[in-house]
């Protein structure tokens, strides 16, 4: 028995676009022009695959590597979500979706497994905000990460128990764990 039958395929589906939702959660925060935007949905997925790969990945990471390589889903599987109608929106939405798929990994694998997916969330976000200069114009000027975007890191920081940066020997904070439903909502 794998990892990834620990859960239901809906649930998988919410862990495997975690990191994606961190990245929009950035994009989000901060939109950027075209070029900006296809630099910030490459570094979401190299540091994706960057993650997935790398050689003391845990065995969460080990089947999402395996998805990833695998056929892609079939769209009309999906789980339905409801359409953000602006920024913000796609914003919460997205961090919605991180809570979601941090507490699923707590609450369903190793401490390992947690703390290194967790790693991966934020690793995703602070790439996706480095990817593109925000401000500025045609390419000069600008800061390569803006205020908006370090505040939505530092909400996912926050979000996922991780703080500012954690001291060499300190102990990680645990998770804040959504509603005990599970939904992330607080309905």
């Amino acid at each position: 028995m794998g990892i990834k039958d620990n859960f239901t395929a809906d649930e998988w589906f919410k862990v495997m676009t975690g990191p994606g939702r961190a990245g929009a959660a950035v994009v989000a925060a901060s939109p950027s022009g075209l070029t900006g935007l296809v630099a910030e949905a490459q570094a979401i997925g190299q540091a994706v695959r960057e993650s997935v790969s790398a050689h003391t990945r845990t065995p969460l990471l080990e089947a999402m590597a395996a998805d990833l390589l695998g056929t892609a889903p079939d769209p009309q599987a999906m789980p339905h979500q409801e359409r953000a109608r602006n920024m913000e929106e796609a914003r919460e939405q997205s961090l919605q979706g991180v809570r979601q798929a941090a507490w699923l990994v707590a609450a369903k694998a190793s401490p390992e497994d947690a703390a290194a997916y967790r790693a991966m969330l934020i690793n995703v976000a602070e790439r996706t905000a480095g990817a593109a200069k925000e401000g500025g114009f045609l390419g000069i000027g600008g800061e390569q990460v803006n205020d908006k975007e370090r505040a939505v890191i530092e909400e996912l920081r926050a979000l996922l128990g991780q703080g500012e940066t954690p001291a060499p020997d300190a102990t990680p904070s645990p998770l804040i764990a959504p509603p005990t439903d599970g939904s992330g909502t607080s309905n």
